[in-house]
């Protein structure tokens, strides 16, 4: 070989190396995850029903993980689910699983989801303080809100799309059409001042919604409306959604919280789900008056006033 053909071969082989460490350069680069499960930036959704106690949680995740940056939209259920089953956000927080078909959807895609239940709300059922109900059994609060229950209340939502029509509709109607005299407004807080200022208005909001946090003992519910106590059938008792009550489901009305993510690798979604399931996030629940379903908590008998 003459000097000059061996100093191409040299090139050659230099040119073939160099371009073989970059490619690799290149492809570790591109499996390496952009966030670990305390770094970086995702987006994510949640029920909007909860956007109290998950900004509370973004708050203590955030302080305790700084380099870890999450931005979540509150929407209503309905259009949390959609975002997730479009790829725009990889974790979502909202009252129910993925149901089979939404699942196979995406299995077919090859994306596996993971999911779980981290706390226990009550849909809570709320009046004027001018309203001669206190108690209401099941069948009654389906005549609400079928229209058909002998006082013509005004039934209102926090959102058309919201979870908390998705609940009446699957596990109180069962079927059954709401009435002409079912409204949405926008939010929660809506729903608390229309109540507040109708006397021929009924609500459905969750338990943070309703309750007054300047209770010291966690008991009291807001004082500008009255929190309606639900009939238990098999319990023969009514029940106003209080922690014990909604932890043992004799408050008939209760549903759970989910954490749903898409991650296949330890990223920042998962590490906020972990935050939310262990002792600091689950404490944050509790005193946002939900019931925390990954913690051990002691309940004890005692008397209560309805």
């Amino acid at each position: 070989m003459t000097k000059l053909a061996s100093l191409k071969v040299s090139k050659y082989i230099v040119s073939a190396l160099l371009a073989s460490v970059a490619f690799t350069a290149c492809e570790d680069e591109v499996k390496k995850p952009a966030d670990t499960l305390t770094q970086g930036n995702i987006e994510i959704a949640a029920d909007e029903t909860f956007r109290p106690v998950i900004q509370e949680e973004l708050k203590v995740f955030d302080s305790s993980f700084p380099e870890g940056h999450i931005t979540a939209h509150y929407k209503p259920e309905t259009a949390c689910i959609k975002d997730f089953m479009d790829g725009k956000v990889r974790l979502v927080l909202v009252t129910r699983d993925l149901s089979k078909e939404e699942k196979e959807q995406l299995q077919q895609k090859k994306i596996v989801t993971t999911a779980l239940p981290v706390a226990k709300d009550a849909v809570t059922i709320i009046l004027n303080k001018a309203s001669a109900d206190t108690i209401l059994s099941i069948g009654q609060i389906k005549g609400i809100l079928t229209g058909v229950y002998k006082t013509k209340y005004k039934v209102v939502f926090d959102n058309q799309g919201s979870s908390t029509v998705r609940y009446v509709m699957d596990s109180l109607l069962l079927g059954e059409k709401l009435g002409a005299n079912v409204f949405a407004t926008k939010g929660a807080d809506s729903v608390i001042d229309y109540v507040s200022k109708n006397p021929d208005a009924i609500g459905f909001v969750g338990i943070s919604d309703a309750s007054d946090f300047n209770d010291p003992e966690g008991m009291a519910f807001l004082n500008k409306i009255n929190v309606v106590a639900v009939y238990n059938d098999s319990m023969q008792k009514s029940y106003k959604p209080y922690q014990a009550y909604i932890a043992t489901n004799w408050y008939p009305l209760t549903r759970n919280l989910y954490y749903i993510h898409r991650e296949t690798y330890p990223g920042l979604g998962t590490g906020f789900a972990n935050f939310i399931s262990r002792d600091r996030g689950q404490l944050i629940f509790k005193q946002a008056r939900l019931f925390p379903l990954r913690s051990n908590i002691i309940l004890r008998e005692a008397e209560m006033n309805h």
